[in-house]
């Protein structure tokens, strides 16, 4: 199975490089097949000129320059729109990420399950030098949708999740513009009735750069995305479910 790996970069000049090298060594050493792509988000600085460096040497490796309007959401979708294997995993660029979780993530996949969702809260999960403004506001959004939703899942906001390709399908169109697309996508895979397993992930603090994240900004568009799919949930008749999306395929 391959395996596409979507890093979203706006001005990750002092990190990206180190990221795609050690993500490409371990899935090289474990013997996964694999992209990485990644979507330049209208950067500023020298991503871009790292990136063509990049591409010549790492065959596995490809970037695509993000059309505006831009921003995570955007970025996101738009590999999620042009990625080439079998699963796509959301990876971030500031090396937040553990490749070795990623590895771990996939053998679960393999396992037969449409999703693999990470959680930095659970038994196992470890988060290195996370603010803690941030760690509250993570906490209350993501007890909140557990209560809304009725999942036991308990970091639906983290952006590490893992997906088959036909989830990706089966969860179109997409709304989110921002960071609310880390909920939107794991919360349609649910209420679209796919198979999911929760395992233990690691979150380190990055060290170059700026977060892209804006808590202010982000309150009411997680509060929307989270309506939204409770509404699919409540009164769509499972139309969008992938029974019947299977249903249609068919036919």
């Amino acid at each position: 199975m391959k395996l596409s790996v979507v890093i979203p970069a706006h001005n990750e000049e002092g990190c990206i490089e180190g990221t795609i090298r050690s993500l490409h060594e371990v899935l090289s050493r474990e013997v996964i097949d694999h992209e990485i792509l990644v979507i330049n988000d209208n950067s500023r600085d020298g991503t871009e000129g790292i990136l063509d460096a990049l591409s010549k040497e790492i065959v596995n490796l490809r970037y695509i320059d993000n059309r505006p309007p831009n921003g995570f959401g955007f970025a996101v979708r738009r590999g999620l729109e042009n990625f080439s294997g079998d699963a796509v995993a959301i990876y971030m660029a500031d090396a937040s990420d553990s490749p070795t979780d990623l590895v771990r993530f996939y053998r679960k996949l393999n396992e037969g399950f449409d999703c693999v969702f990470g959680s930095r809260w659970t038994k196992g999960g470890l988060v290195i030098d996370y603010p803690f403004h941030k760690k509250v506001f993570n906490r209350l959004a993501n007890s909140f949708i557990q209560i809304v939703m009725q999942i036991s899942y308990n970091d639906t906001t983290n952006a590490f999740k893992l997906y088959r390709a036909e989830v990706i399908r089966g969860i179109q169109p997409l709304l989110s513009y921002h960071f609310n697309l880390t909920v939107e996508l794991p919360l349609k895979a649910i209420v679209r009735g796919y198979s999911y397993a929760v395992m233990p992930n690691s979150w380190t603090n990055r060290k170059f750069g700026v977060s892209k994240l804006k808590i202010r900004e982000m309150g009411s568009r997680y509060l929307f995305i989270v309506l939204y799919c409770l509404i699919e949930r409540w009164f769509s008749r499972k139309d969008y479910h992938r029974t019947k999306n299977r249903m249609m395929q068919s036919a």
